[in-house]
């Protein structure tokens, strides 16, 4: 179920011109045109597609129709059918377009920058069944600690509801469950200079009859292939390599060592899946890169609490599950969240695309320059 700004009460201005267009020349307008309005970003452009709604245009005062063209340049969200599904839900905003789906676990579908692509989508997902388990692809967010907590496949792969704000900003709720954990998960496209990032801000909320502890884990597919950076940070790392990679048997080897991982400039350079595909990480730098085949870098930025417990088995704040194939997991994880019954949590990731072209055989990525790009260009929204 989708929910738009005109399922609620109409502001009293917003009703009077309303009644005023329907009035002009006896026509009409259809119920389609008026509830879609604030979901084009321009009552003008749909007023001027019914008949005899032009002279009413030209009689509008004139700050309304400054206000009408100045929403030209805001998110615009609707509803549409896409990547197989019926309900999918579109956010634009200049060339960055987000598709998002509550049909299936509340995700996002696509997150591109004129037309490339930061998320894997899996095609077989355009195959599902109605009723029946499929694939859940591109950019999904879970909830932990991994090996301790209770399954909750509503939340990971169920229906979820949707309501779109006039801002367009979208907001997704899980059905409860026994696990006892419900998400809200609210996304919204933001400015910084000529970037425009999509915030991601996942609210766990206690609906069960006992404490809960829990912890955010982004768990996002993007196109494999690429080279995957991790910085340091200025905190000194518990793992003798730097990172933990996870062999057989749950063991966490934390004195690894990897031909396809090394160390410079302050990053840990993922250039190939590794010998064992998952790895986990304790930096406190807040941001994680992944330069793609396709000239341009993912860029995930996410607070981090060096004061507060990480309860991952091995401490971790993000984790990359590299397999060999068509696609890699980025997994920034925020901090325990102790939950009594009826409290909540939230942890915010923010996803940028910045132009990098991918090095060439025997070339380096400069990582300075682009810890400097990450630093001015992207931000993290609270």
């Amino acid at each position: 179920m989708i929910a738009t700004p005109f399922d609620r009460k109409f502001p009293q201005s917003m009703r009077a011109i309303t009644e005023r267009a329907e009035s002009v020349k006896g026509i009409a307008l259809p119920n389609s045109i008026v509830r879609m309005a604030p979901l084009r970003g321009s009552m003008l452009a749909i007023f001027s597609q019914a008949p005899g709604i032009v002279m009413f245009l030209r009689s509008l005062p004139v700050a309304f129709l400054i206000l009408t063209s100045a929403t030209a340049a805001e998110p615009t969200a609707r509803v549409l059918e896409s990547h197989g599904y019926s309900q999918a839900i579109e956010i634009r905003l200049e060339k960055t377009k987000v598709v998002l789906c509550p049909q299936v676990g509340g995700r996002v579908l696509e997150f591109s920058q004129n037309g490339t692509d930061a998320l894997w989508f899996d095609p077989a997902e355009k195959e599902r069944k109605p009723g029946k388990p499929g694939p859940a692809s591109a950019g999904r967010f879970d909830y932990g600690p991994e090996l301790t907590v209770t399954a909750h496949p509503k939340a990971w792969a169920g229906e979820w509801t949707a309501e779109i704000s006039r801002a367009g900003t979208v907001k997704m709720t899980s059905p409860k469950e026994d696990a006892g954990i419900q998400l809200a998960r609210e996304f919204r496209l933001v400015r910084h200079g000529e970037s425009v990032g999509l915030a991601c801000t996942q609210t766990m909320t206690n609906t069960g009859t006992a404490i809960r502890e829990v912890c955010h884990w982004g768990r996002s597919f993007s196109p494999g292939g690429g080279i995957c950076i991790v910085p340091i940070g200025d905190r000194a790392s518990r793992f003798p390599s730097k990172y933990a990679m996870y062999e057989e048997s749950a063991i966490i080897n934390v004195k690894a060592a990897d031909e396809n991982i090394r160390e410079r400039d302050g990053c840990l350079e993922i250039l190939a899946p590794p010998r064992k595909p998952k790895l986990g990480f304790d930096s406190y730098a807040g941001w994680l890169g992944y330069v793609m085949p396709n000239g341009m870098m993912f860029v995930k930025r996410f607070a981090t609490y060096p004061d507060r417990v990480y309860n991952e088995a091995a401490g971790l704040t993000l984790s990359v599950w590299y397999p060999t194939g068509p696609r890699i997991e980025l997994e920034p994880i925020g901090p325990r969240e102790r939950l009594k019954v009826g409290e909540s949590a939230s942890f915010t990731e923010t996803w940028w695309l910045l132009p990098q072209p991918f090095p060439k055989d025997g070339e380096r990525l400069n990582l300075k320059a682009i810890a400097e790009r990450v630093s001015k260009e992207t931000i993290a929204v609270p």
